[in-house]
């Protein structure tokens, strides 16, 4: 299964993002009223700069304490930002957010601009749903349906 199609199965295609000057307090308001684990940091909305997930947060809350809050999202971001292609395969992607010990991957085309995330809860639900039509099909052959 390819990333393209991952996308169109996703309830909601819509990508939060929010600008660099935007401080930490606000960005997990936004990630806790979206229900959503990281945030793109972008200053247009369509070129990622970096990535800020809850554990982003949770981890510099252990260090330093609430005054992390007000500190500019650009202090705890993520900046080598991994992406993918909406023609890379759901393994290869899988496989790279698990070494790269990561759960949320902006998806950007040739100009490299936002075209979606997928998460890596994305990822699993596609190659679940591709091994149970494998399953079926393999089944189905051995029946002789």
């Amino acid at each position: 299964m390819l990333v393209n199609q991952i996308l169109s199965m996703k309830a909601s295609g819509e990508i939060f993002t929010v600008g660099p000057e935007t401080s930490v307090a606000e960005a997990t308001k936004l990630l806790s009223e979206k229900r959503i684990g990281a945030i793109v940091v972008s200053e247009d909305g369509k070129i990622p700069l970096g990535i800020l997930s809850e554990r982003d947060v949770v981890r510099e809350l252990g260090k330093r304490g609430a005054a992390v809050l007000e500190q500019p999202i650009t202090e705890l971001m993520t900046r080598k930002l991994a992406t993918c292609t909406t023609g890379e395969d759901a393994l290869v992607i899988l496989d790279r957010m698990t070494q790269g010990r990561f759960r949320h991957l902006p998806v950007v085309d040739e100009r490299g601009e936002m075209v979606g995330i997928v998460s890596i809860g994305d990822a699993v639900s596609a190659r679940l749903k591709e091994l149970a039509a494998e399953k079926e099909a393999l089944t189905g052959m051995i029946m002789g349906n």
